[in-house]
């Protein structure tokens, strides 16, 4: 009778697997599968275009109950715009061996990113291939250093809507805008990227954040024509440490204040960090003439290391790319609970201290603490500026405090 039962059991339980296998091409059952691009028409000659060949193979991995891994082995892989979305039915990785490169003109790109990530949770980015931009082609056609209504080129990867998931060891150069995007992202960690375009490439941010929560960006090389990390509208919880920034603009919070629509920024780490011949280390800057009130607040700069810097910390709420701009309305962003700590080095400027705030909304509960910036120079030693700061200073203090 036992035996009896143990064999229908048996019987069941294959049952179940072959109707699982025929509905799904294999086992469904803790079974792991790699969707190697090749087998979907991909080639890796750096001609053809394979942005159809990698659609279906994210489409049957993100359909696969498992564990799925989309391959791109080495090779030089042609891809247009893509936007992969999920949900996905498991956790899922996109590795890459080889290089992807882009289009070189932008107008092929119809969408703001060239390839997107959307609405998939459990995802992980690595490989240790290489995202080409092939930027060089298109870096004339940006004037967003002459006006800041100008044309918005593709950035290079985006994931948006992503939760609990991971971008690591992938290369990314020569972006045509920005390298990475992230917008409404939860719970992901950055870590052991190196982003890559010439200083003085226009708009390449190198990591861009909005609206996103409970984020790690460690173990980071960046060097770009623009912020190594731009952190903008919505942001909260985010941890930032070992980056190694440089050129570029530093680690930048805003701009913010230019749009009606945006939402505060609170709860930042920048830690342990080194910053070398960028225009900036650290800064937060809002517009002059910002809409409705917004705060930033509860941030924490610690254990940074700048080597000819040109503003090693700057505050500047009277934030102005493209002169004239209307400055007669302070900004409505206000700042508060901000600390410098442990901050050293060589300053370019002979102002390496810069804390320019809203005489409308000063900023509060602003602390430095051993900060040693040095400045050499025929112009004298480093000084510090402070408009509207509410505060204290303490411990080695060069250049001498301007908080009162």
């Amino acid at each position: 009778m036992v035996s009896n039962v143990c064999g229908l059991m048996l019987i069941l339980f294959i049952d179940a697997v072959v109707s699982s296998v025929s509905a799904t091409g294999s086992t469904s059952i803790d079974s792991k599968k790699v969707f190697d691009v090749r087998s979907y028409g991909a080639r890796g000659d750096g001609k053809t275009d394979n942005t159809m060949a990698f659609t279906k193979a994210w489409k049957d991995a993100c359909g696969w109950i498992g564990y799925a891994r989309v391959y791109v082995p080495f090779g030089t892989f042609y891809l247009g715009a893509v936007t992969f979305t999920g949900p996905c039915k498991s956790r899922i990785s996109f590795i890459i061996k080889g290089t992807l490169l882009a289009p070189k003109d932008p107008n092929s790109i119809k969408q703001d990113t060239w390839i997107i990530f959307r609405s998939v949770d459990y995802l992980t980015v690595s490989g240790g291939g290489i995202l080409d931009g092939q930027g060089s082609y298109s870096w004339t056609l940006n004037d967003c250093r002459k006006s800041h209504n100008c044309r918005a080129l593709p950035m290079n990867m985006g994931f948006q809507f992503v939760k609990f998931s991971r971008l690591r060891r992938i290369k990314s150069i020569n972006s045509k805008m920005g390298h990475f995007n992230f917008f409404a992202a939860q719970h992901f960690t950055i870590s052991r990227v190196t982003i890559t375009a010439p200083g003085d490439s226009p708009n390449t941010d190198g990591i861009k954040i909005g609206l996103s929560n409970h984020m790690k960006i460690h173990d980071v090389d960046i060097g770009t024509g623009d912020d190594c990390i731009a952190i903008l509208s919505g942001n909260t919880d985010l941890e930032i440490f070992n980056v190694r920034c440089g050129p570029g603009h530093g680690i930048s919070v805003g701009s913010l204040g230019r749009y009606t629509n945006e939402k505060s920024v609170q709860g930042i780490i920048v830690r342990d960090s080194i910053f070398n011949g960028t225009s900036d280390g650290v800064r937060i800057k809002t517009w002059a003439s910002s809409g409705p009130r917004n705060v930033v607040s509860n941030f924490r700069y610690n254990n940074l290391q700048m080597i000819n810097v040109g503003n090693p910390i700057n505050i500047d709420q009277q934030y102005c790319p493209n002169p004239p701009c209307y400055s007669k309305v302070a900004s409505q962003v206000h700042i508060q609970d901000v600390k410098f700590n442990n901050i050293w080095g060589t300053s370019t400027n002979k102002v390496a201290v810069k804390l320019r705030c809203s005489n409308t909304f000063p900023c509060k509960d602003v602390e430095l603490i051993d900060i040693n910036l040095v400045h050499s120079g025929p112009d004298g030693p480093a000084t510090a500026l402070c408009e509207h700061v509410i505060g204290w200073a303490r411990g080695k203090m060069s250049p001498a405090s301007c908080i009162r």
